[in-house]
């Protein structure tokens, strides 16, 4: 599984001479294992409402949503609403998460209560959907594939922007974006990964560079809704450009 604000799937780890399975970051999505609810069933809830009525309007509106659409689009990965998400109850300390077994995004509609923690979480697991896409990640096995899109999830997501670092009490000046991207991928690692915090800071500092500098398909770090619609335009821009040569 992958996160919104944590993320992604795992592996085994030997612990003394036993081995411990590790369970893919699932405990957090404990509705992933259940019978899905009828559709009459689930429209009673307030929550689930919410949370459709929230990724509807993030999808349609949402300038980082709308490029990381249309890229998954023309990578050959078309997303579709009612198959590629799903609004459910998590753990209390998630999000969102991307489902690779699935291609399915899962959005956490018990803790997701305002739009715009909706826009950062549809962003950031569509970043997951677009390297999933895009590449061979191994999610499963290779922590550093988990690491290198946790990276870029926080870094082009919004997720580190000037006014989420200050609602959350974090300031700095030289290099603080840097440093929340590292730290914010760390902790999605720590997540849904049965890994120690060593284990995922090596991970994270032997992709950083590398998958920081991977701006794809934005072309820049979005800091603002404003930087993304330019990046969106750039994005359609570049891709009349291409369809003329």
């Amino acid at each position: 599984m992958g996160e919104g604000e944590p993320d992604s799937p795992p592996a085994a780890e030997k612990k003394g001479a036993e081995e411990e399975e590790d369970d893919f970051g699932y405990r957090l999505f404990p509705d992933r294992n259940k019978k899905p609810q009828s559709f009459l069933v689930r429209s009673l809830f307030t929550f689930h409402n919410k949370c459709q009525l929230m990724l509807r309007l993030t999808l349609e509106t949402n300038p980082y949503a709308r490029l990381l659409l249309e890229a998954l689009k023309q990578s050959g990965c078309t997303v579709f609403n009612d198959r590629h998400f799903s609004c459910e109850n998590c753990d209390g300390c998630v999000s969102g998460g991307f489902d690779s077994a699935t291609s399915q995004i899962v959005l956490c509609q018990n803790n997701i209560r305002q739009q715009s923690h909706m826009n950062r979480v549809v962003t950031h697991e569509l970043i997951h959907a677009f390297d999933h896409c895009r590449a061979h990640v191994d999610w499963f096995k290779n922590v550093k594939h988990l690491a290198c899109s946790e990276i870029r999830a926080a870094n082009l997501s919004g997720d580190c922007t000037l006014m989420n670092e200050i609602a959350r009490f974090k300031f700095g000046l030289k290099g603080h974006h840097q440093t929340c991207v590292r730290d914010r991928a760390i902790r999605s690692i720590l997540a849904v990964r049965k890994v120690s915090k060593e284990t995922a800071e090596k991970a994270v500092d032997e992709v950083f560079d590398a998958c920081f500098n991977d701006l794809e398909p934005f072309g820049r770090i979005p800091h603002s809704k404003a930087d993304a619609r330019r990046a969106y335009r750039d994005f359609q821009n570049r891709d009349r450009y291409t369809a003329n040569l």
